[in-house]
């Protein structure tokens, strides 16, 4: 008896853990959680990065990226996690549609205006970030650069760096 339901397990595990992983999350940042050690961008958004500035309404210069990840640990608390993987993420990387008290953590994050939606992915988060817009929430109530853009921007500053370094 014990044997078979090895074997079931083994069986199914895979298929499992290819689908959806559960447990507690710990935030990496407002965009990226780690589930039982699997690392998972959440799917359809890109939030500032940890160390992007944003400016307030007022501007006066603001940690964007940490507040975004403050405010998903916040969101998460002590709750269990349950993603659900999706294709169409970043390649080689784990995306996924992830779930905290029936709650899309994606979706949240662009209702505060803590994100963006991803144009590429999904339509209703594109509409909660007209309405994060339209409310001036979060990063729409100053000015930002796109996540997107200052990660390139940084890429490109960070190459001159090395290229200036060598010469």
């Amino acid at each position: 008896m014990i044997r078979p339901m090895l074997a079931l397990l083994l069986l199914c595990g895979p298929a499992a853990a290819a689908g959806t992983v559960s447990g507690p999350a710990t935030v990496i940042d407002g965009d990226t959680i780690e589930v039982q050690g699997t690392r998972i961008n959440l799917y359809g958004i890109d939030a500032p990065e940890t160390a992007q500035r944003c400016e307030t309404a007022n501007g006066q210069e603001y940690r964007c990226g940490s507040e975004a990840a403050q405010a998903l640990r916040a969101r998460i608390g002590s709750g269990a996690v349950t993603c659900e993987r999706r294709e169409g993420g970043v390649p080689g990387r784990v995306t996924g549609i992830c779930h905290v008290h029936g709650e899309d953590l994606s979706a949240w994050m662009v209702g505060q205006g803590l994100a963006l939606a991803n144009r590429q992915v999904t339509a209703p988060y594109i509409r909660q970030e007209g309405h994060a817009w339209a409310t001036r929430r979060g990063i729409w109530a100053g000015t930002f650069e796109k996540p997107a853009d200052w990660r390139q921007d940084r890429r490109r500053v960070e190459a001159a760096a090395g290229t200036s370094a060598a010469d």
